[in-house]
């Protein structure tokens, strides 16, 4: 199965240590570099932070389609447009995202 995230998520679950969930529903999770950038590139930590730096079973990917993740900035922000690009790219099973405006976009896309 594959599996793409945006960041609330991973945060959310490991703000309540509860991030192993997310392991034992669906083995592999991947993120768009966008919500990897969201999570570790800041001057504080967040929850999850430290487990997409060093959990294997959380891997991160490049969405590759700019043009579609360019489009999708229009409305929405950078890791959930790379996150609805990505899950696209790799015909992704399912697609963690709970923002209301990115869910109606994704399922644009079905």
């Amino acid at each position: 199965m594959i599996v793409v995230s945006n960041t609330s998520p991973i945060t959310n679950l490991s703000a309540i240590q509860k991030i192993d969930i997310l392991r034992q529903l669906y083995g592999v999770l991947i993120i768009p570099q966008a919500v990897y950038n969201e999570m570790v590139d800041l001057p504080y930590e967040v929850p999850g932070s430290e487990e997409v730096q060093t959990l294997s079973w959380i891997q991160t990917r490049q969405a590759t389609n700019r043009s579609l993740v360019a489009e999708l900035r229009l409305e929405i922000d950078a890791g959930e447009s790379e996150a609805i690009a990505l899950a696209i790219e790799l015909n992704a099973n399912r697609l963690l995202i709970d923002d209301y405006q990115a869910r109606v976009i994704a399922s644009r896309f079905g």
